[in-house]
């Protein structure tokens, strides 16, 4: 999405209104900061609010994602290649979100096995020995449960039996056995238990 595009398309409708940025944002129940913040392609209207600022300004979705009013014929055309870029996006950030993963793992592993290591091995004081092991458990506990968060919210899991692509709860996939990547669970489309992979398109 061109930001700074939709940004100017917002700005231009919101004028054609004759509606100040703080009168926009107070319709919408949010600060005039933020309607600042997309006009001037620095960020872009959340998709809870996007039906609401279209509403206000008397646009479609596919025109605020566009930047731009567009005539009938061409509609269709452009909610597609709107839909296809959101989903680039989308797989982008998923991509991302899961390398954040590897990276939180890998730390949180080495901190871990060192702080381990030390109060096995370099400590000497019994308190401080016992003080290490439970920061250590503490640090491995929340990184643990930030990397699979991540996991469960970026891209989806795939049953191995019938294809069909879902986002487990996270439960789902705390309780699950796993290899990498690849959990057992069951598919909530054909209700059978499989070794569901993680995909991100």
């Amino acid at each position: 999405m061109d930001q700074v595009k939709i940004g100017k398309f917002i700005a231009k409708c919101r004028k054609e209104k004759n509606m100040t940025q703080a009168e926009l944002a107070e319709k919408l129940n949010i600060t005039d900061r933020a309607i600042s913040k997309w006009e001037t392609g620095k960020g872009m209207p959340d998709s809870s609010i996007m039906l609401d600022l279209c509403k206000e300004l008397n646009i479609t979705v596919n025109e605020l994602l566009s930047g731009e009013m567009i005539k009938m014929e061409n509609y269709d055309k452009k909610a597609e290649e709107n839909f296809i870029k959101l989903q680039k996006e989308k797989e982008d950030s998923d991509k991302r979100l899961l390398f954040t993963e590897t990276i939180i793992g890998t730390i949180i592993t080495i901190s871990f096995l060192l702080m381990i290591f030390l109060s096995i091995f370099a400590i000497e004081n019994i308190v401080w020995k016992v003080i290490t092991m439970v920061i250590s458990f503490v640090i491995f506990i929340i990184g643990v449960g930030t990397c699979l968060l991540i996991e469960q919210k970026a891209g989806y899991y795939q049953c191995d039996i019938c294809k069909y692509k879902y986002i487990p709860s996270y439960k789902q996939v705390l309780f699950a056995m796993h290899s990498g990547r690849t959990r057992y669970m069951r598919c909530p489309k054909c209700h059978k238990k499989s070794w569901n992979k993680k995909v991100i398109d």
